[in-house]
C-alpha cells in the first residue's frame, strides 16, 4: 500500500487487509507494554490545515506505538499563515526526511495533488479533506460493527447483509461519503437519512437509499445507526429552521432510542453536539459504540502506517517476550 486517499478505490481485499492487521494492532494494545518496534527510525508527520484533537492524537498514538518519529504541524502559527504554498510546504517535509505524511485539510482534493504531484516521495494518509472523504474513520467504524456483530470471530469477515443508516448532515460530512463507499464494498446496505437541505443536489449514483424521516429510518431496524455532526462551522446559509427543530425531527433521543432494536448499535465519529444530532441518554447508553470507535481508531491506524511503510505482506509477528521477530 503506497498511499490511502480514500475509501472510493479501496479493494475489498484491502479493505479486509487492514481491518484484519488492526486487529492484531488491538491484541498488543491490550499487553502491559503496548510499544512496537516495528517502524523504528522512520519519520510521520501528521500535516493539519483544519482544526482537530480526535485524528491528530489519534495518528500521533499510532506512530508512536509503533515507535515511529512523529513531527506535529499546525498550519496556525507557521509559514502557512504568512502565504507559503503546499508546494512548499510538502518539499520541506521531503528534506527533513518525511516517510510518511498525514494530512488534513479543507481544500477536498488536497491530499492527492500531495500523493501525485511529485513533491514528496513518502506515502500519504488522507486525514480528511474538505467535504470528500476521511477514509481511516470509515475504517475504524467498519472495524467497530465488525466487533460488536461478531466479536471474536470478526477477522476475515465483511459486513454482508448488515443495515446502516447514516443520519444528520450529508451535505457537508467527508465522514458519510467514506463510510459509504466502504460499507458498500464491504457488502452492507446503506441508507442516508437528512433533511432535504442536508443532502447533495445528485446522489443518484451513490449505493444508498435516501429517506427523509429519522422514525422510518428507525423502524426499519437497522443493525447500525451513525449519526453525524451538524457542521455548523461549514454552513454558510439557512440549512433549517432552527436546532430545535433540528433535534425534535432529525435528532436522536431518548424516545428513539428506546424504539431501536436493543440489538443495534449507536454510533458518532465525534465531536458531539450532544442535546443537537443526539441526546446524552443515547450517547452514554450500553448500544453507544463512541469511545469504542476513539480506541479502536488507535489500531486502525497503526495497521494504515504498518502497512504503509513496513511493506511487509504478513502482520507483526511477536516472541515470547512480546518483541516483533523480523
Amino acid at each position: 500500500m503506497r498511499n490511502l486517499l480514500d475509501t472510493a478505490t479501496l479493494s475489498r481485499a484491502d479493505a479486509l487487509r487492514i481491518l484484519d492487521t488492526a486487529e492484531d494492532m488491538s491484541d498488543t494494545q491490550r499487553r502491559e507494554i503496548k510499544k512496537l518496534p516495528t517502524l523504528r527510525g522512520k519519520t510521520v508527520v501528521n500535516l493539519f490545515f483544519e482544526d482537530s484533537t480526535r485524528t491528530r492524537i489519534s495518528f500521533e498514538a499510532a506512530a508512536k506505538r509503533l515507535s515511529a518519529d512523529v513531527i506535529n504541524f499546525a498550519a496556525k502559527g507557521s509559514s502557512v499563515s504568512k502565504g507559503e504554498s503546499l508546494q512548499d510546504t510538502a518539499q520541506t517535509l521531503q528534506a527533513m526526511g518525511a516517510d510518511a505524511v498525514v494530512i488534513r485539510h479543507g481544500a477536498s482534493g488536497a491530499p492527492h495533488t500531495l500523493a501525485t504531484s511529485g513533491w514528496i516521495s513518502a506515502g500519504v494518509v488522507n486525514a480528511g479533506d474538505g467535504t470528500h472523504e476521511h477514509p481511516t474513520q470509515a475504517l475504524l467504524d467498519a472495524f467497530t460493527m465488525r466487533k460488536r456483530l461478531y466479536g471474536d470471530d470478526s477477522r476475515g469477515r465483511d459486513l454482508t447483509g448488515t443495515r446502516v443508516a447514516i443520519v444528520g448532515d450529508v451535505l457537508h460530512s467527508r465522514v458519510a461519503r467514506s463510510n459509504m463507499w466502504l460499507l458498500h464494498t464491504l457488502g452492507a446496505h446503506v441508507t442516508l437519512v437528512a433533511p432535504p437541505t442536508l443532502v447533495p443536489q445528485d446522489v443518484s449514483a451513490w449505493p444508498a437509499d435516501l429517506v427523509y424521516d429519522l422514525d422510518e429510518a428507525i423502524a426499519a431496524a437497522p443493525d447500525v445507526l451513525m449519526l453525524l455532526r451538524i457542521q455548523l462551522e461549514r454552513m454558510n446559509a439557512a440549512y433549517f429552521p432552527s436546532e430545535r427543530e433540528y433535534a425534535r425531527r432529525w435528532g436522536f433521543d431518548a424516545r428513539r432510542l428506546a424504539a431501536l432494536g436493543a440489538d443495534s448499535i449507536v454510533m458518532h465519529p465525534g465531536p458531539m453536539n450532544r442535546g443537537l444530532e443526539i441526546s446524552a441518554e443515547a450517547a452514554d447508553s450500553a448500544q453507544s459504540t463512541v469511545l469504542e470507535q476513539v480506541a479502536n481508531g488507535v489500531s486502525v491506524r497503526m495497521a494504515v502506517l504498518y502497512l504503509l511503510l513496513a511493506g511487509s505482506t504478513t502482520t507483526p509477528a511477536t516472541t515470547s517476550t512480546g518483541e516483533e521477530r523480523a
